[in-house]
C-alpha cells in the first residue's frame, strides 16, 4: 500500500511545474520550496482528500523520499540517461502544451450571455409536465357511465372511487394517483388527462387495457431543473470545453503533418 501511495504521489509531484519560492525544508542541503509543497497539497485536495496537519506531514515525508532518490539517481548518472532525457522532452512538451492551453483558457473566457443561453437551453430539454389526477376504474362501459352520472348529481369523486374502483393502489386514497408525468400512463388514459383543465373529469369513459376509467384532473404543473446558479460552474466547463475542442481541431487541420 504504501509503495503504490509513494509511486502515485512521485508521479504528482513530477508532474508539477517548477516553482522558485522560499525553501520549506531542504535535503542534504538540497531546498525543497514552500510553493511545492502547498502545490501537491493543492492537488491532493482536488483529489478529495481536507487540508490537515496530517496530511501536510505525509506531502513532507513524500518530497523528502522523492528528493533522496532524486539525489541517490543523480549519483548514478542516470539524469544523464538517453531513456531518462527522452522521457523529459516527453514530459516538457506536455507541461508547455498545458501552460499553453492554460493560456488560451484564460484568454478566451465564457461569457454570462453564453452561460444564461445554454441554461435556457437546458432548462428547456429539462423541463417537464406533471399532472396531479384521480380516477375511478371500473371493469365495463355500463359501470362507467353511471358514475358520470352520479358525478353530474353531485356525488363526490373521491366518495364514488372508494365504494366501487377497481384500482386498489388508488381506491382507498378516493382515486388520488399523485403527480407524473403523462408518459406515466398508458397512451389512452394519457391522451385523455392531458385534454383536462384542472378540476375537469372525462365526459365519457377511458377505455384501457385495464378496464374503464373515468379520471379527473386535480392539477398541472411544470417541473423546472436546477437553477442557474447551481450549474453555472458546470455550463462553464461545458462551454469552454466545447470552445477548446472547436480551437484545437482547427489548429489541427491547419498544420502541415507529413
Amino acid at each position: 500500500m504504501r509503495t503504490k501511495l509513494l509511486c502515485g504521489l512521485i508521479a504528482a509531484v513530477l508532474t508539477l511545474p517548477a516553482m522558485a519560492d522560499k525553501p520549506a525544508f531542504s535535503v542534504n542541503g538540497q531546498a525543497v520550496s514552500q510553493a511545492r509543497v502547498d502545490a501537491m497539497v493543492q492537488q491532493l485536495q482536488q483529489q478529495g482528500q481536507q487540508d490537515s496537519p496530517q496530511l501536510r506531514a505525509m506531502v513532507r515525508d513524500q518530497l523528502v523520499l522523492t528528493e533522496l532518490l532524486r539525489q541517490e539517481a543523480q549519483k548514478k548518472g542516470l539524469d544523464k540517461s538517453a531513456e531518462y532525457k527522452s522521457e523529459m522532452d516527453a514530459y516538457a512538451a506536455r507541461l508547455l502544451a498545458n501552460f499553453y492551453v492554460r493560456d488560451w483558457m484564460r484568454a478566451n473566457p465564457v461569457s454570462d450571455a453564453q452561460l444564461r443561453a445554454e441554461y435556457d437551453k437546458l432548462v428547456a430539454q429539462l423541463a417537464r409536465k406533471e399532472y396531479s389526477a384521480r380516477h375511478i376504474l371500473v371493469e365495463n362501459e355500463a359501470d362507467a357511465r353511471k358514475i358520470l352520472e352520479d358525478l353530474k348529481k353531485g356525488k363526490a369523486f373521491t366518495a364514488i372511487a372508494k365504494e366501487v374502483s377497481k384500482d386498489t393502489g388508488s381506491k382507498d386514497k378516493g382515486g388520488e394517483l399523485g403527480w407524473a408525468p403523462a408518459e406515466a400512463y398508458v397512451k389512452e388514459f394519457s391522451e385523455a388527462l392531458t385534454k383536462l383543465t384542472p378540476g375537469q373529469v372525462t365526459a365519457n369513459p377511458v377505455k384501457t387495457q385495464f378496464g374503464w376509467h373515468i379520471i379527473q384532473l386535480v392539477d398541472a404543473r411544470t417541473q423546472q431543473g436546477p437553477s442557474f446558479d447551481e450549474l453555472k460552474p458546470q455550463l462553464a466547463q461545458r462551454i469552454q470545453g466545447a470552445q477548446l475542442d472547436g480551437f484545437l481541431s482547427k489548429l489541427k487541420q491547419q498544420a502541415k503533418v507529413e
